[in-house]
């Protein structure tokens, strides 16, 4: 057994057209995987360079805004080995001024509708009487409350439960579930962070590695955690995050 292969298996990613999710996708495809790039957004660019790469990928339209989309998605998708819930949208407004609007878009995509793809995945899984693996992202505000994102902040410790939750149900039947949580990746998400001195500079003084992770230190934890080398690995949130939670 290659311990850190993922040939022959199938790979869903969600939110795969940038950023962590593109670099998870990637990191799949070199593994072995076959990727399904899904996404609200298309997947043009992660498909062609996991094909440049010798790589099998496709596009999926999801979006998870809609409440029935897990349900349908796995209703097409009949074989599906990994799934990556990394898609997930953020709001901010201090907390006495958050709106029920954002609140309710906020909770929908990254807890409501990750709680159902976990859920369809593993019926599909049980229905073939096959097992899996499950990865979710979770986040530095899975442990802190943050400022100003009170919706993100409660819908990524929910993450953190759930993960524990469905590893406590599942690991006997085969799925394997776990989460990580990232710490400050140098994606188009921070660009503003990075390019603001005072800020980068603050962050980087609390991160014991001294720089911003790569999205690939993500994708290549998401691969282990899908892996026949994590098959003893149930209900962890792994923080990746160049020891910032340890300052």
């Amino acid at each position: 057994m290659k311990m850190f292969s993922l040939e022959g298996k199938s790979a869903l990613v969600t939110g795969a057209n940038t950023g962590i999710g593109r670099a998870i996708a990637r990191c799949m495809a070199e593994a072995g995987a076959s990727v399904i790039a899904a996404g609200r957004s298309p997947c043009d660019e992660t498909v062609a360079e996991i094909k440049a790469g010798g790589g099998d990928a496709r596009y999926l339209h999801l979006d998870l805004s809609e409440r029935d989309a897990p349900r349908k998605l796995f209703a097409a998708e009949k074989h599906v080995d990994i799934l990556v819930n990394n898609a997930g949208i953020i709001r901010r407004a201090d907390a006495v001024d958050y709106s029920e609007e954002d609140w309710d878009a906020v909770i929908d995509v990254n807890q409501r509708a990750l709680f159902f793809m976990c859920q369809e995945f593993a019926k599909a899984a049980f229905a073939r009487g096959a097992g899996g693996a499950i990865v979710n992202i979770a986040s530095l505000l899975s442990f802190q409350g943050g400022i100003r994102v009170p919706a993100y902040t409660a819908s990524k410790h929910a993450v953190a439960g759930l993960t524990k939750l469905f590893a406590n149900e599942w690991a006997a039947r085969g799925i394997n579930v776990n989460a990580i949580a990232p710490g400050y990746i140098a994606t188009n998400n921070t660009q503003a962070l990075r390019e603001d001195p005072d800020r980068s500079k603050a962050i980087l003084d609390r991160i014991p590695a001294g720089r911003w992770g790569d999205p690939d230190d993500i994708g290549g934890t998401a691969v282990y955690l899908a892996s026949p080398a994590a098959k003893y690995v149930h209900g962890a949130i792994l923080n990746v995050d160049g020891g910032w939670l340890a300052r």
